[in-house]
């Protein structure tokens, strides 16, 4: 697996950029910044997060989001895995 991550990321299984090995590896990213913990989507070359807005979700049962504008920073919270 390669240490870049990919321009755009989302964590809805039916978007066509959810990545399952990325997002179990785990990602941390920070906006303007500050560390988010509730970003459903980013995009860094757009620079744009879409959060959650607390625990309302539409008739889907999807969470409500807000996109927001500003420099986008996503990083690996661990350390790649060790091979051998």
């Amino acid at each position: 697996m390669s240490d870049t991550l990919p321009d755009r990321l989302s964590i809805d299984p039916a978007s066509p950029y959810y990545n399952e090995a990325l997002l179990t590896r785990g990602i941390g990213i920070r906006f303007k910044g500050v560390e988010k913990n509730n970003v459903e989507e980013y995009c860094v070359s757009e620079g744009w997060v879409r959060v959650s807005v607390g625990k309302t979700v539409d008739r889907k049962g999807r969470p409500l989001t807000m996109k927001l504008q500003g420099g986008v920073e996503p990083y690996f919270r661990d350390p790649p895995p060790a091979e051998g």
